[in-house]
Parts: C-alpha cells; sequence; structure tokens
C-alpha cells in the first residue's frame, strides 16, 4: 500500500476526506523508471493519470522540451479526460517512482464513491486549465514560435 499521507499534498485528490482518499490508494499502482525510459509516448494510447514520488521527467512534443516535472506534479490528466492518444512523450530524467491511475481504477472509482469521482474530474479540470494558461503564456512570450 501507498503512504497515504503523501496523496494529501497533490492537488488531484483535493476535497477528498481520509476515507475517499484510502480508497484511491487502493486503486492506485506503483511504477519505476530508470533515466531515458518513456512512461508515456507521443501519439501512443496513455491509459493513466501518474502521480511523480521520486525522480523528474521532461515532457516533449515533436521533439521540442517543454516541461520539466518533479515530485508531487501529475502528468496524462488529458488522457483521462479525453480518449486520444498520448499529447507528448514523458521520458523519466533520473531514477523515478510513480504512482498510477488508470481508466479502469478511474471507473471503480466512479462506481464505488460517485462525489470523490465527481471532485476528481474537477480536479482534471482545474489542473488542466492551469497548465492551458500557462501555455498561453509562453505563446504570448514567443509568439514567432506558434501560429494559428
Amino acid at each position: 500500500m501507498i503512504e497515504s499521507s503523501m496523496l494529501y499534498t497533490c492537488a488531484f485528490f483535493g476535497g477528498l476526506n481520509d476515507k475517499q482518499i484510502l480508497l484511491v490508494e487502493s486503486l492506485m499502482k506503483k511504477e519505476t523508471y530508470n533515466p531515458g525510459e518513456k512512461a508515456v509516448t507521443e501519439n501512443q494510447p496513455n491509459d493513466s493519470l501518474r502521480f511523480i514520488l521520486e525522480g523528474t521527467f521532461l515532457l516533449q512534443k515533436n521533439g521540442i522540451k517543454l516541461v520539466e516535472f518533479a515530485p508531487g506534479d501529475v502528468f496524462g490528466e488529458i488522457e483521462m479526460l479525453d480518449a486520444a492518444p498520448a499529447a507528448a512523450t514523458i521520458t523519466a530524467q533520473t531514477p523515478a517512482k510513480l504512482l498510477s491511475f488508470s481508466h479502469h481504477a478511474f471507473h471503480e472509482l466512479y462506481k464505488q464513491d460517485i462525489y470523490a469521482f465527481a471532485l476528481i474530474v474537477m480536479n482534471l479540470a482545474r489542473d488542466a486549465c492551469r497548465r492551458l494558461r500557462h501555455m498561453d503564456d509562453l505563446a504570448v512570450k514567443a509568439p514567432e514560435n506558434y501560429s494559428i
């Protein structure tokens, strides 16, 4: 089992009570990665939301380095909300440990606690909006790199 106290620090779990956190925890799996291993590959299926416990990851889109993730960060939220293939490649930069929360686990949560499911969907939407705002800010700073 995963240490529940770590889950309280993640915005993804905001608003969940102790019982709900334990339920989510029971649905998660641990993953480990070595430097250079891909957790997610652009344009390939990705069925999990992942939480970084240890290590760092680099997000690249079309080979362009965009974001570095560190412990406490989450990735894969777009694929949890949208069934399309992965939007980017995410590669371990250091030895890393993750927790994954699959589509199957998400469906199980829906069946077992609709309120916790709804809170997590809201948290996913908030996180996706934060990232969209961040990308908008980057586009404004370097408009020659982006086109509509």
